[in-house]
C-alpha cells in the first residue's frame, strides 16, 4: 500500500549542492556554469553587454574592469616599466627623424590653417580642384613672404651698417680703454687672436654653413609637402566623413585637433602683430633707424618662442648702440623686454590656453620638451604637437578622458563629452532563405468560427 501511495507522487528534487552539480537538469546546470572565458577576459556580461548609443553603461562596470586589470597576470610595475621604455624609444625615434618630421608637420599646420578658405570656396560652388589650388598657392605665398621678409631685413641691416663705421671704431676704442682699466691690455688680446688657428675657425664656420644648407632643405621639403597636401585636400572631407562612420571618436578627435591648431595660429598671429606695432612705436620714440624693418622682424620671430625674442632684439639694439650710444641701446632692450614679457609671458599664454584647450603650464613644458626633441622647429610647433598627442591619446579614448580634467584650460567642461562606450559594429547574421509555399491543390478548406 505504501508502494502504491508513492507511485502517484512526484519524486522530491535534490536541492543540495551535490545534487545540483551531479544533476542532469539543463536549467540548473546552466545556472551553475561559469561564463565563457572570452566574456571574463573582455569584461562582458552575457546579457546587456551592447549598449545603445544614448544609454550609459552600468556604474560598476568601470570598477570591475579595473579590478580585473589589477588582478591580471602582468604586475602593474612591469606595465609601467614597459610603457616608459616604449616612450623612451619613441622619443629617440622622433629625434632621429627630426629633420623630416619638423618640416612635414609645419607644412601640415599651414594647410590646416588655410583649409577654411578651401571650404568657403567650395561652398560658393567653386570646383574642388580650383579651391585646393588657390589654398595651396596662398600657403606658398605666405611661406615666400616669410622668407623674403627675413632676407630683406638682414639685407637692410647689412646695407645700413657701413654708414656707422666711424661710430663702430669709437666703440671699439672705448671698449679697449675699459679693458685696459680692468687690467687687460691690447697686446694680450692680439696674442689671443693670433692663437686662433684656421682649424678652429673652420669648426665655427661649419655649423653656420650646415644651418644654411638645412634652411635650403627645409624650404624644399615645405614646398614639396604643401604640393602633395594640396592634391590630397580635394577629397579630404569625403575621406573623413567615410572614416567617421566606423571610428567616430578617432575622427572627432582629429577634427578637434584641427580646430585647436587654427585657433592657436590665429591667436599667435594677432598677438605677434600687437607686439610688432608696439615695438615699432617704441623704436620710433627712441629714434632708432629702420623701425619698420625691426617691426617686421619682431612679427616674424614672434612665432619662435624665447629664441625668436632674442633674434628680434639684437639687430635694433646693435643699431641703437651705434647710432645714439649705450643709453639708446639700453632703452631698446628695456622696451622690448617689458613688452614681450607682459604680452607674451603673461597675457598670451592665458589666451593661448583658452583657445587651444590646454593650461599655460602644459604649454610651457611642451615648449621645453619638443624643443629638446625636434630642435627649433619643435619649439615653433610645441603647442600643435601637444594638441596632436592629446587628440590621439586622450580625446580618442573614453577611458583616458579623465586626464582632460588635469590638462584642460577649463576643468568644468573637460569631461562634458559623451563617455558612452562606442558600440561594437557586428556583421549582421544572414537572413534565412524562405522556401516558397507549395500551391494548394483543390479548394482550400473553409475555417469555422467557434460558437
Amino acid at each position: 500500500m505504501a508502494d502504491g501511495q508513492h507511485d502517484g507522487e512526484r519524486p522530491q528534487e535534490d536541492t543540495t549542492a551535490a545534487g545540483r552539480e551531479g544533476g542532469t537538469d539543463p536549467v540548473l546546470r546552466a545556472e551553475n556554469e561559469p561564463p565563457p572565458t572570452n566574456q571574463r577576459i573582455l569584461g562582458a556580461e552575457p546579457a546587456g553587454y551592447l549598449q545603445e548609443p544614448g544609454q550609459r553603461p552600468p556604474a560598476d562596470r568601470a570598477g570591475s574592469i579595473a579590478r580585473r586589470i589589477d588582478e591580471g597576470p602582468i604586475p602593474r610595475l612591469l606595465v609601467v616599466a614597459l610603457g616608459m621604455a616604449a616612450l623612451a624609444y619613441s622619443v629617440m625615434f622622433l629625434q632621429g627623424l627630426a629633420g623630416v618630421i619638423g618640416p612635414v608637420f609645419l607644412a601640415l599646420n599651414f594647410m590646416i590653417a588655410a583649409h577654411p578658405l578651401h571650404t568657403w570656396l567650395v561652398a560658393r560652388r567653386v570646383h574642388r580642384f580650383v579651391a585646393a589650388t588657390v589654398t595651396g598657392s596662398l600657403v606658398l605665398m605666405v611661406l615666400g613672404a616669410f622668407f623674403f621678409s627675413i632676407g630683406w631685413s638682414i639685407s637692410q641691416l647689412v646695407t645700413t651698417l657701413p654708414d656707422y663705421a666711424d661710430q663702430f671704431n669709437e666703440l671699439y676704442q672705448s671698449v679697449f680703454v675699459q679693458l685696459n682699466k680692468a687690467g687687460v691690455t691690447e697686446t694680450a688680446i692680439l696674442e689671443q687672436l693670433r692663437s686662433i688657428s684656421p682649424a678652429n675657425v673652420l669648426n665655427y664656420v661649419t655649423p653656420i654653413v650646415s644651418n644654411v644648407g638645412g634652411l635650403a632643405s627645409l624650404v624644399l621639403v615645405l614646398v614639396t609637402v604643401v604640393f602633395f597636401l594640396t592634391m590630397d585636400s580635394v577629397t579630404i572631407n569625403d575621406r573623413l566623413d567615410l572614416a567617421q562612420r566606423y571610428h567616430p571618436r578617432f575622427i572627432g578627435a582629429l577634427r578637434s585637433f584641427a580646430v585647436g591648431v587654427r585657433r592657436y595660429w590665429v591667436v599667435s598671429s594677432v598677438f605677434g602683430l600687437i607686439v610688432a606695432v608696439l615695438d615699432v612705436v617704441a623704436l620710433w620714440i627712441i629714434g632708432v633707424p629702420l623701425a619698420l624693418v625691426w617691426g617686421i622682424l619682431s612679427f616674424l620671430t614672434n612665432y619662435i618662442p624665447n629664441v625668436g625674442f632674442v633674434i628680434g632684439l639684437v639687430p635694433p639694439a646693435l643699431l641703437a648702440l651705434l647710432a645714439q650710444g649705450p643709453a639708446a641701446a639700453l632703452a631698446v632692450v628695456v622696451a622690448y623686454s617689458v613688452l614681450n614679457f607682459v604680452i607674451q609671458s603673461i597675457i598670451m599664454p592665458r589666451y593661448t590656453g583658452q583657445a587651444v584647450g590646454i593650461t599655460a603650464t602644459l604649454t610651457f613644458f611642451s615648449l621645453l620638451f619638443w624643443a629638446w626633441v625636434l630642435g627649433v622647429l619643435g619649439a615653433l610647433l610645441a603647442v600643435p604637437l601637444t594638441l596632436l598627442a592629446k587628440a590621439l591619446l586622450v580625446d580618442a579614448d573614453p577611458q583616458a578622458r579623465w586626464a582632460n580634467a588635469l590638462i584642460a584650460s577649463d576643468p568644468q567642461t573637460a569631461t562634458s563629452q559623451d563617455d558612452t562606450p562606442e558600440p561594437i559594429l557586428r556583421r549582421p547574421l544572414p537572413r534565412p532563405r524562405l522556401q516558397p509555399r507549395p500551391a494548394l491543390r483543390g479548394r482550400a478548406p473553409r475555417l469555422r468560427r467557434r460558437p
